[in-house]
């Protein structure tokens, strides 16, 4: 059943569509067949629509009415221009930077509630019109008492009320997508909205960006390629935080970095070592490095630098994925399409069961001619596309812990074709690949793994001998146990348990059985003990029968 507050969210997201001209595409998808009558039935249907203006305002609009989550759906797909017609790719690059925002009083008021106290104690000066507004937040320009810059991101009021409404209508839409589709059964709709609502409700939490902020700091201290502000760490709250205030060019201004003398290809090819160098070498990448979040030091534009800023949203990938994704890099880079397919059997992307040679021969279609072409000639969205499509016949199923690093690679591919579209990503990022591969399994990383587990190591050497004189004693005496949990082995276990329990009581009915029958025959006084025994065993006998 669908709540009446979740209805309610449902209507209006038909109404926006509606309003904006945009009721086609619903009208077009199997889910909201049922609300055709909406046109005809609903009033808002009745009047002038957004009709005359161009289609990508209006999709730009109704995502702003729609709301944070909304925005950045757009915000992902504006960093997709291969995948978008160009009207509707220009119009969502403005959800990057040009978001409606709150009042600045209104910014003011928030921030003084969380301090306590007057923003004219906190700050020597605060600007309360915004320098940028986003989706869930905005910043404003601020000076602290001593003088330094800085700049103030203060949540949108009632976020986590609007944010956590709009999750659920997503779980309710991906219910349905599961109940009524196929193919969204293989996408797996319900763990990625899992996946994108622990992404989300971390934005919410300012204190955790602070935190993720100061880490990727110290990843890039010393490091020409990436500069991370500093944190004000007496100024940060659950929903403000301080940071440095820095100074660029916006990435996405081609021109101006052009005319500055930014030597392109080496900015391009840095924003892909920046990001293998994330994923792989620190294993913390920032994932939601769309052009508004990027600036460009051109002091000296033949070695530029990167300057990055909202850290709310990173990714991690556990070992083994990490592991994975590198392999199969490096086996699409040599071509080792056999490698590739083994790969996804052995992850367990595609059930164990598929055969190996089928899944070869499907990849090798797809990857073969991608090779050896700048990446201006090459589309990876569509690349994606097609190997999603060949991977139907496989039940291969979405990755939801890789969807971040999924849209991360998609942000680096959309900027490397605005800055150097020449940049051909898989040469760039090989050798990043096969030198962190090289010391993932070299003598000194063994040796440090070592030293770090070393301390455990030492505490195993000192307890192990008495825990291993301990299990032998429990064993010797019976009274060893071991928990197991999968419900087939415990019926065994019960089965076994039931079986020794018979057993017991047969060999002890049988002896006592004996016993009294000897007592009896050889007339052993007395003799009600021969018929007592005798009984006992009889009795025992009945007790281990197996029940019919």
């Amino acid at each position: 059943m669908i709540a009446a507050r979740h209805l309610k969210r449902l209507i209006r997201i038909n109404r926006v569509l509606v309003r904006y001209g945009l009721d086609e595409f619903i009208r077009a998808t199997h889910l909201y067949r049922p609300l055709r009558i909406a046109r005809l039935v609903f009033p808002w249907n009745w009047g002038r629509r957004m009709h005359d203006h161009p289609r990508g305002e209006r999709i730009r609009l109704a995502l702003e009415s729609l709301g944070p989550i909304f925005v950045k759906f757009g915000q992902i797909l504006s960093t997709r221009p291969d995948l978008l017609p160009v009207d509707i790719a220009e119009e969502l690059a403005k959800l990057q930077n040009r978001v409606p925002p709150f009042p600045g009083a209104e910014a003011r008021a928030l921030a003084e509630s969380a301090y306590g106290r007057s923003l004219d104690d906190v700050f020597a000066e605060f600007d309360v019109e915004p320098l940028a507004a986003a989706s869930v937040a905005q910043v404003h320009a601020a000076r602290l008492n001593d003088g330094t810059e800085v700049i103030v991101k203060i949540l949108r009021p009632d976020m986590d009320t609007i944010i956590r409404r709009d999750l659920e209508i997503l779980y309710i839409l991906a219910d349905l997508a599961h109940r009524y589709s196929d193919e969204a059964k293989r996408l797996r709709p319900r763990e990625v909205v899992a996946e994108y609502e622990k992404t989300i409700l971390n934005e919410l939490d300012l204190i955790r960006e602070a935190g993720n902020t100061a880490l990727l700091k110290r990843n890039f201290a010393g490091s020409e390629l990436l500069y991370v502000p500093e944190v004000y760490w007496d100024y940060c709250r659950t929903n403000v935080l301080v940071l440095e205030r820095i100074r660029g060019v916006p990435i996405s201004e081609v021109d101006t970095l052009k005319t500055a003398g930014t030597d392109m290809q080496k900015l391009a090819e840095n924003g892909v070592e920046i990001f293998f160098t994330q994923v792989f070498r620190h294993n913390f990448f920032h994932a939601d490095m769309h052009p508004g979040n990027i600036f460009v030091d051109v002091t000296d534009p033949t070695n530029p630098v990167y300057k990055a800023v909202d850290f709310g949203i990173v990714g991690t990938l556990s070992p083994r994925d990490q592991h994975y994704l590198a392999e199969n890099f490096l086996a699409f880079f040599d071509r080792d399409y056999r490698r590739i397919a083994q790969l996804h059997i052995d992850s367990g992307w595609v059930p164990a069961g598929t055969r190996i040679d089928e899944l070869e021969g499907a990849i090798r279609t797809v990857c073969e001619p991608i090779f050896n072409k700048p990446l201006k000639e090459i589309s990876f969205g569509r690349f994606l596309l097609r190997l999603f499509q060949t991977a139907r016949r496989f039940n291969m199923e979405v990755q939801p812990q890789l969807v971040l690093l999924q849209k991360t690679l998609f942000n680096i591919e959309g900027l490397g074709r605005q800055l150097y579209p020449e940049l051909d990503l898989w040469k760039t990022a090989y050798p990043i690949l096969k030198e962190w591969m090289a010391e993932r399994f070299s003598g000194r990383t063994l040796l440090r793994q070592l030293r770090d587990r070393w301390p455990e190591a030492q505490n195993l050497l000192q307890e192990g001998p008495k825990l291993l004189l301990d299990l032998l004693k429990q064993a010797s005496d019976g009274t060893l146990k071991i928990e197991v949990t999968d419900p087939e082995v415990r019926k065994l276990q019960e089965q076994e348990r039931i079986e020794g329990r018979r057993r017991y009581w047969a060999i002890t009915g049988a002896a006592l059985l004996i016993s009294g029958s000897f007592l009896i025959t050889t007339m052993f006084p007395p003799l009600w003990l021969g018929w007592t025994v005798a009984a006992a065993g009889l009795l025992a006998l009945l007790t281990g029968r197996p029940r019919q």
